[in-house]
């Protein structure tokens, strides 16, 4: 779809919901994929922006009627709308975004159930029925860059001081064997971002955005909590096991944490809006996970 302002909005959205005249409407966020609107604090709407976003956002809500009936988390009950154009709407999961440092000003009761929440969450998510999942439309998640790439393409652009580690992180990444527990239906984009923390009472609201859902490898779900705390992810991790009886592999999360940070340096090197910021997520994760080696 076009570019369109706020106004335009306004009027694809109350030709179907007339109700909504005097709301007060707002761009939300905008994606590669859709155009998020916020009305009136309380609705959700997302345009999509070209035709396989389209796709997507219509197998999100096949996936998400599936998936909401099971999860003890709050998740959207989004609608689609046939347009045209095509859009979604949901009712908006109060709470803010959850970044690293909201979260190093967390308590340690408040930390632990918010660990203890996303544990459940994940263990409900893999337990789901693939075959109905696959039937909906869940396939494969997205790959990432090969190895050979990430050599050519992102560690040089990282500073000097951290490439030998790099290397080794990739030439680790290279060699781990396939997942002992395979592939599974996940998340796998369980960042900050993507959630809606309440901070006055101190919990997580309920989870969006499961554009990335599919099916992939079992411990990659457990690398994005990391863009928060690695304190969040090893919580995650020992409450997940005691939930599922499934003993992770630590090292494994860790390595993959790092190779995903130099595969999306890789994916956008030649993409100068953008490019600056995965160097310095790439750098500032090598930094920190060097220390602890």
């Amino acid at each position: 779809m076009t570019e369109l302002d706020t106004s335009d909005f306004r009027t694809l959205i109350t030709s179907v919901f007339p109700h909504l005249t005097a709301s007060v409407f707002k761009l939300s966020a905008k994606s590669w994929d859709s155009i998020a609107v916020d009305v009136d604090d309380t609705l959700i709407f997302k345009f999509p922006r070209h035709l396989g976003a389209e796709r997507a956002l219509v197998k999100e809500a096949a996936l998400l009627d599936i998936i909401r009936p099971s999860l003890s988390m709050a998740v959207p009950d989004m609608r689609i709308h046939d347009g045209p154009p095509i859009f979604s709407c949901h009712a908006k999961l109060e709470g803010e975004h959850l970044i690293d440092q909201d979260y190093e000003a967390l308590g340690e009761g408040v930390r632990q159930r918010l660990a203890d929440d996303l544990a459940r969450f994940y263990a409900e998510l893999h337990a789901l029925d693939a075959d109905r999942l696959r039937a909906a439309g869940a396939a494969a998640i997205q790959p990432w860059q090969s190895p050979a790439v990430v050599r050519a393409k992102a560690l040089p652009l990282l500073p000097a001081d951290i490439q030998r580690f790099a290397e080794t992180v990739v030439s680790d990444f290279e060699f781990l064997p396939p997942d002992p527990y395979g592939n599974v239906y996940g998340f796998f984009d369980g960042h900050g971002w993507n959630m809606a923390f309440d901070f006055r009472h101190g919990r997580l609201n309920g989870i969006y955005d499961f554009a990335d859902s599919g099916f992939g490898p079992l411990h990659q779900e457990f690398i994005y909590s990391n863009f928060i705390s690695p304190d969040l992810t090893a919580r995650i991790v020992a409450a997940y096991e005691i939930l599922t009886v499934r003993r992770l592999d630590r090292r494994r999360i860790a390595i993959m944490t790092g190779f995903h940070r130099l595969s999306e340096l890789a994916e956008l090197a030649d993409d100068p809006a953008n490019v600056e910021q995965m160097i310095r997520s790439a750098a500032n994760w090598a930094a920190a996970a060097a220390r602890l080696v």
